[in-house]
Parts: structure tokens; sequence; C-alpha cells
């Protein structure tokens, strides 16, 4: 055992995640989040410290040297080796890399949830029949309705009694199609304002839209009451009229995009992050567009700077699901993003790609990271019939009904529920805890595992894919920006460059 670089008991995989991307050798510490940029020698080094481990053999030179010799590189002289590995240690001694293993936490929750944030349903009707909607193309398996007043006004009150001691609440309107109810939106905002207002709170609304109805009345109102609205269009106008049609069939690209240009134009300073008033056009590829970059480029090239563009979650019986052979065309696809959204950057014609966003020296604390998005006990979705629901996803899903707002005390929440959702953190899902993503993508979304394995506590195991392949690009195009910006070399410490 080599005393120069103790880490008995510390597993490298689980800890550390080494990885080339472009032309860098990256680590990500992950309990302390630090970034290393490394020579091609380290990094090799590293990976046969991980290799060795995982066959339960002890770090000595040799044993690195065999890993080396075994996978057809150059082995190390003793002295250098011992260099490299001095080095490593220094680090861990820094508490940057290797660095100790973050304990496990149980997040502490108050007995009563305090729900700030709420999905109101206000129209489970669309205008629009996409191929792909997990909401039934707008009824969430029910019948076509719209939500009235006296509901959407118990929604707000809802939220903002649930809310407690937080000053701030969120409502997001959402479907179906919310602008079908538009004139029950501008009723909902204006009472909410005021009720807000009495109790000495504030709402953040939230629209999300196909922009099929986006005119210019609609999209100065949403100016006027600085509402943050999320749209929607999947790309290039093959791949979203082959996905986003209307009811008869006709393809809605002609019609939506001129209005989401307009509203990207004149709301130019939104947050990448989705805080404050904001926009972003959202839009999802299938296994019919796996270059989904040439859609986000598309989009881009519109004058849209705000963009996400998620993978469909559907099943074996879909035509446009993902099939065997799709992952390393995706994968490739994002490392072509993170190169081309550089080169933009470089040439000041910089656009925001959702997914590649990564901060390094802030974020949410850690019990965020470990439970994620808060349905179901912070966050729930409200049907047009007052039924509370975990998250919108779960909307019609009767099993997952977890009270109304017309019960007698809507407050109390379907206990067992509650406890099943705030008991879905990474420490409760067997692959998420042995997983270097963990803290970054809280165990995956709620709906889109049990869509796949029926259990809040498993997890899709292509949606993590997917999540650690994009994680790794954000990295990576992070550093190259500071890189490219001369920014102190300390932001990302390079080990024997």
């Amino acid at each position: 055992m080599l005393s120069i670089f103790n880490i008995t008991g510390y597993r490298i995989e689980k800890n550390v995640h080494s990885y080339h991307q472009g032309n860098l050798f990256i680590a990500h510490d992950v309990n302390s989040g630090s970034l290393h940029l490394l020579d091609e020698g380290t990094f090799d080094v590293i990976k046969a410290c991980e290799d060795l481990q995982e066959v339960e053999k002890d770090i000595t030179l040799e044993g690195i040297n065999q890993v080396l010799r075994q996978a057809g590189k150059q082995a190390f002289g003793e002295e250098e080796l011992l260099e490299i590995l001095a080095e490593l240690d220094e680090l861990r001694r820094d508490g940057t890399l290797f660095s100790e293993e973050a304990k496990a936490l149980t997040p502490n929750y108050p007995e009563q949830p305090i729900v700030k944030a709420i999905c109101l349903h206000v129209a489970h009707d669309c205008n629009l029949r996409c191929e792909y909607c997990f909401a039934g193309t707008g009824a969430f398996g029910g019948s076509r309705k719209l939500m009235d007043f006296e509901t959407g006004k118990k929604g707000i009150d809802f939220v903002l009694e649930s809310s407690g001691h937080r000053d701030h609440c969120e409502v997001d309107f959402f479907g179906g199609e919310p602008l079908l109810n538009f004139k029950m939106v501008k009723d909902l905002v204006k009472y909410g304002r005021k009720a807000a207002t009495d109790q000495n709170k504030t709402i953040k609304f939230t629209l999300t839209t196909n922009g099929v109805l986006l005119d210019e009345k609609v999209q100065d109102y949403f100016e006027q009451e600085e509402i943050s609205v999320v749209l929607s269009l999947d790309g290039r106008p093959e791949v979203h009229d082959r996905m986003r049609p209307y009811a008869d069939g006709r393809g809605s690209y002609a019609k939506v995009t001129p209005l989401i240009k307009r509203f990207a134009t004149n709301r130019p300073d939104s947050s990448p992050f989705a805080v404050g008033t904001y926009y972003y056009v959202r839009g999802t590829y299938t296994h019919f567009n796996l270059d989904f970059d040439r859609d986000v480029l598309h989009m881009a090239d519109l004058g849209i700077n705000q963009i996400s563009v998620e993978p469909v979650v559907a099943g074996p019986q879909d035509a446009y699901a993902f099939q065997e052979g799709d992952l390393f065309k995706i994968l490739e696809a994002y490392d072509r993003l993170g190169e081309e959204l550089l080169v933009r950057r470089a040439q000041d014609k910089s656009f925001n790609f959702f997914h590649f966003n990564v901060t390094l020296d802030q974020g949410p604390c850690l019990i965020k990271r470990l439970s994620g998005c808060g349905a179901g006990h912070e966050y729930v979705a409200i049907s047009p019939e007052g039924d509370l629901y975990p998250c919108h996803q779960f909307v019609g899903q009767v099993e997952y009904k977890m009270g109304s707002l017309y019960d007698e005390n809507p407050h109390q929440l379907k206990a067992e529920l509650v406890q099943d959702f705030r008991s879905a953190n990474v420490y409760a899902k067997s692959s998420c805890r042995e997983c270097w993503a963990r803290f970054s993508c809280s165990g995956g979304c709620h709906a889109a595992n049990v869509s796949f394995t029926q259990k809040l506590t498993e997890v899709y195991t292509l949606g993590c894919e997917l999540q650690k392949k994009r994680l790794e690009v954000a990295l990576y195009v992070k550093i190259k920006e500071i890189q490219q910006n001369t920014v102190s070399s300390s932001a990302v410490p390079e080990v024997r460059c």
C-alpha cells in the first residue's frame, strides 16, 4: 500500500469523476464541487487507481503501471509516478480532490408541509394535438374543461396560507393550453396580487403556452404584469410540425414561430437560470431528431437566446420513443452543441442552453440537492376540479391524488404520499448513492422514475445517462469559458499541465 497516497476506504469512482471532454482531461470532486484540469498522465493514473479499486486490489506503483500497460498506455518510471501521486495527495490534504465524502443527511421537514408553489391547471383542453403529450393532448385522461374562478381563487388562497412564514410564493398557469382560459388567468392574477399584498406576501406568476394564442395583446399583458413565460417550440419546421400539429393535422410552426420570435425580441434580458421575470423556449426531442443540436441552433438563429430542449419520456410502444442504439447519437449531439455554444460565445453570438448552466462558486444547499424539486410537499398541482397532485405530470393519476381544495381542510395533504415524496431523495435510491452526479441531478424526475420503474425510489436509467452527459459538457463549457476569458487560474486548478 502506498503511504504517499493513502485513500483506504475511499471509493474514487463514487467521489471523483475524471473524464475526457474535447481536448481537456477533467476531474470533478463530487463532495467539494471542485474542478481540476489534468494532464493526460495524471488522468491515466487516477483512472488506474480507480480500476484497481474496482477489482479490490491495493494501489501500488506496480499495480498502476500494470493497469496502464494492459490499456496500451505508457508505464511511468518510479520517480515520475511518485511525483504525480504526491501532487494528488497534496490536493487531498487541501480538501479539493479526493475530499471527505459528505455524510448522509436526513432532511428535517416540518410536520405540516410548507407548500410554496402551485401549478394551476386552468385549462384541461388544448388547441394542438402534440403526439408525445403526457397530458393526453390536454385532457389528462378525463374530459376537456376549463377551471372556474372559484377553484382558481381557492388555489391562490391555498398557496398563500400553506406557504406559512415564507414571504414569496409561486403560481404557474398550466394546461393543456392556459391561454384558452386567458380571462380567468387575468382575473386570478388580479385577485392574487391583492390577496398576497393583504398578507404582506408576493406571488411570482409564470405561464406555460404553446404560443398559438400569443398575440400582441397577450404579450403586452405579460410584460405589464411581469409574468414569466415558458414557450413551446421543437426546432426546425419539419421536426416541430411532425410532433406538434393542430387537431386537423396541420403543422403549427408557421403560426407560433413569428409570435415566439417577437416575444423573445421584446424580452432580451431573461435570466439563464429562470429567476426573476424570464422567458425560455422549451422543446422536446425524440427518436426522430437525434440530431437535436441542429434544432437548438435553429432556434438560436431565430434570435431566441433562452433555450431548453428535453428528451421525450415515452414507452416502447411509441414510435417516437428512443430505441436501442440511440444513446450514442444523443451523446454526440450534446458534444456538438457544447462546442458550437463555445464558438458562438467567442463570436458574441451567444445563446443560453438551459441544461448547460452550472456555477462553480454557488448553488442550492445540500438538502435541496438531495431532494430535488419538492414535488408532493413543497409544490403541488391543482386540477380544474380542485384536486391536488404532487406535480403537473401526476395529475389525473388517482393513486397520487393528495386531497382537494374542496375538502374540509385542504391543507391536510395525504400523509402517506407526502412522506413518500419527502423520502425519495438520493440516499433512498441505491443507484444514486453510488453515482458521481448525485448532488447535481437529485435523483432525477419523480414522474419519469415512476413512469419507467413504477417506484419513486428507482431511477429512469436513460434519464440518468443523459443527465450525466449534460453535466459533463456543462463543466467543460464552463472551464473553456474561464480559459477564454483569462479568469484567475485559481478558479480551475491545474495539475501537471
